[in-house]
């Protein structure tokens, strides 16, 4: 199996300098190689699961809960800036 690191650094966004290339590969062969042994396990009498907790629709019912809830005195109390009864922020421009 020929492994390409320059183009798997590139995939997976990483910015390998050149000098460390090779480790790089041999570290990448050495967690391929781990990962390889995965499909020498028996697992013939492992059923699937995707999850180990057996817990099922654990939701809770969608209440309000007054005891948790602030008033907007109470929740603008710490407020640094605040204009109209609202949290008043800076615009954020991200181009």
């Amino acid at each position: 199996m020929t492994i390409n690191i320059k183009h798997i650094a590139n995939l997976a966004n990483l910015n390998i300098p050149k000098a460390k290339l090779e480790e790089a590969l041999s570290k990448f062969t050495s967690v391929l190689d781990i990962v390889s042994q995965l499909s020498e396990i028996d697992t013939k009498d492992v059923l699937p699961t995707s999850q180990v907790t057996g817990l099922e629709n654990v939701w809770r019912e969608d209440e309000v809960d007054l005891s948790r809830m602030l008033t907007q005195k109470e929740a603008l109390g710490n407020a640094k800036n605040k204009k109209g009864g609202f949290f008043s922020v800076s615009r954020q421009i991200n181009y």
